[in-house]
């Protein structure tokens, strides 16, 4: 019992050393201030293939990692629909050729000559009747009855050229009409062609041989071959800070203790609005060796950067505004370049100045 009072001597002083706040003085160091960021490693141009037309695939032309060039068929897809629309097309382009050449145009072409026959037969007998008539021979009746004739001869030489006309613009119509159907026909059995959009690497293939696609279903993923960008994605309480050309410290959990560079080359103008975040696209300047699609990255965007600045931790500013002094006393700073676990000093306290960290 005699050593009671050292023990609870010992123990009021080592309580009160573990409430001494704790201390530091500024420094003079490198800051840089950034944006944190996460994402996926893609392929340049990276992008899903799509049908435009709903059937079976009837042939998957491709196999996963094979380079392809832009217009390679990738996938062809069966619609028995499709084939009797083109062959029905081609059979109207078929009809209406012939009709431009047929027995219809022959029958008005015959009616026109015969038409202008007549017409000029009864010019022939109206001069002469008029030269009668100007001899005083013949009758008035027989004149006027030869000019009858003549005009009556001339308005169906006339109708007979208007009805031959008329034809021909019919069937060129329906020609060109049949013709531009033909040719839709032929444009809507090359959607039955999927083809390649861009030179790159057949990265996946979803779908198989005898499997109903639709336009809403991929069915492949398409890359570059070689060249890979990192997709990020940032904060809406970040976006306006990032920049075209900034600089980008990637690291990637396959490459352990590494860091590679890159920079902003791409901001999407509009927000996702599910996720609250803005896609922003680097390009590699130091990039790994070896890369593949979605691959995870973490990343921080270099916004500003100062060789020498005064710094104190973060954890010594109070509402990142204030500091304690060892008297106690709150005084009001202002603060530069942060980074996650720095903040620069422009004003408001002294290099050999000694501040307290607050107790939380």
């Amino acid at each position: 019992m005699r050593y009671s009072p050292i023990i609870l001597l010992f123990v009021l002083l080592l309580s009160a050393c573990q409430k001494q706040p704790e201390k530091t003085q500024p420094t003079v160091e490198k800051i840089t201030e950034s944006v944190y960021a996460s994402g996926v490693i893609k392929s340049k141009n990276q992008y899903q293939v799509f049908a435009t037309v709903s059937g079976l695939i009837q042939k998957i032309l491709v196999q996963e990692g094979d380079i392809v060039k832009k217009g390679d068929p990738l996938f062809i897809v069966e619609n028995e629909t499709s084939k009797l629309n083109a062959e029905n097309a081609k059979l109207s382009v078929d009809f209406a050729e012939r009709n431009t050449n047929g027995d219809r145009l022959n029958e008005l072409k015959g009616a026109i000559e015969t038409a202008r026959s007549k017409m000029m037969n009864d010019s022939i007998l109206l001069v002469r009747q008029r030269g009668l008539w100007a001899q005083q021979i013949g009758s008035k009746v027989e004149l006027e009855q030869r000019e009858l004739a003549f005009i009556s001869s001339t308005n169906n030489y006339e109708a007979a050229v208007f009805r031959y006309n008329d034809l021909q613009k019919q069937l060129n119509f329906a020609a060109a009409q049949s013709k531009k159907l033909l040719s839709i026909s032929k444009n809507v059995a090359q959607d039955y062609v999927i083809r390649s959009q861009t030179d790159g690497r057949v990265y996946s293939i979803t779908k198989e041989t005898g499997e109903i696609v639709n336009p809403q279903t991929p069915m492949a993923i398409i890359g570059a071959a070689d060249d890979f960008v990192a997709e990020l994605q940032i904060d809406e309480n970040d976006i306006v800070r990032i920049k075209p050309g900034q600089r980008v410290l990637l690291t990637l959990d396959s490459y352990k203790g590494q860091v590679f560079e890159a920079s902003v080359s791409e901001i999407d103008p509009i927000m996702n609005e599910r996720s609250r975040t803005f896609r922003v696209e680097t390009d590699f300047t130091i990039k790994p060796p070896t890369l593949y699609p979605n691959l995870t990255t973490e990343a921080n965007i270099i916004i500003q950067a100062k060789e020498k600045a005064m710094t104190i931790p973060r954890t010594y500013l109070l509402n990142d505004s204030l500091v304690i002094l060892t008297n106690k006393e709150k005084r009001k700073v202002e603060i530069g370049l942060k980074d996650y676990q720095k903040a620069e000093i422009l004003s408001g306290l002294s290099a050999n100045e000694t501040i307290l960290k607050p107790v939380k």
